[in-house]
């Protein structure tokens, strides 16, 4: 891992794509700027449209106490359920280590971990699968089979997904989001979208009969060669899975912020 400025990069990158999916997806969605808390909350079914994230730098062990207990109440006043991301790199030694206690105290259950990851990509060689054709994702049934990879990639209900992405003009014009076809069938998918001089990749998946093929890097490559192409932006961020986490630096990203996602108990 590497420096504070690269969890702050991290952390600002998730704010300002967060903010462009949750109001693309509800225009009355409550996105806030608090005092160390970001909100960024479509209240929809697809939970990753639904993020509270903590924004201070350095913030020590009681801070921590403060903004958990004071996103969890945020959370508890949505319908539907969503997630915390607390970017370990921001916090203060003391804070890290009291992290797990404190989101316990406050009502919060650890869900997955994660790692944001950054990188300067040029030259960016045209991809190709010997398996796959990539179709860029311009209309609605392009983009349920998106939403349903995802749904099926992170074990969410297929309506969940649809709630997310379906009837999205953004990602059908903004982003540059890419089906990998296997005989004419959509196995996997990846998408970037320009933010803050930057591309971010988002929401990249494959179906899971379909892993460990190579599908999810070949995506992923497509949607950034012609996000660089379209943008003639070089750097790129993503916030990574344990499962996807090993194919990025294959690409040219460096792992910079360890990541964790809390939900409320249930």
């Amino acid at each position: 891992m590497t420096g504070l400025a690269d969890s702050v990069e991290s952390m600002e990158q998730l704010a300002v794509v967060w903010r462009a999916m949750v109001l693309d997806r509800n225009p009355d969605a409550d996105v806030r700027d608090l005092p160390g808390i970001s909100v960024r909350w479509a209240d929809c079914r697809f939970a990753f449209w639904n993020c509270i994230t903590l924004t201070d730098v350095g913030l020590d062990a009681k801070g921590v106490e403060q903004r958990l207990d004071r996103a969890a109440d945020i959370m508890r006043s949505k319908e539907h359920p969503g997630f915390l991301w607390v970017f370990e790199g921001l916090l203060a030694d003391d804070a890290r280590t009291a992290l797990r206690s404190a989101a316990e105290q406050a009502g919060l259950a650890y869900a997955f971990p994660g790692t944001g990851m950054a990188g300067d990509l040029l030259p960016l060689p045209e991809p190709t699968h010997p398996d796959l054709t990539f179709a860029r994702v311009t209309t609605d049934g392009q983009l349920r089979a998106y939403a349903d990879l995802n749904s099926r990639a992170y074990g969410f209900p297929l309506e969940d997904g649809r709630d997310g992405l379906v009837g999205s003009g953004l990602w059908k014009d903004r982003v540059h989001a890419y089906l990998g076809m296997r005989d004419g069938t959509p196995v996997t998918c990846a998408a970037t979208v320009e933010a803050k001089g930057r591309l971010f990749v988002v929401l990249v998946a494959t179906a899971p009969e379909w892993e460990r093929r190579g599908y999810g890097e070949a995506v992923t490559r497509k949607a950034l060669y012609e996000g660089v192409r379209a943008t003639g932006l070089t750097r790129a961020t993503l916030h990574a899975t344990v499962a996807g986490a090993p194919v990025y630096p294959r690409i040219g990203f460096t792992p910079n912020s360890p990541m964790h996602f809390y939900g409320l108990k249930g």
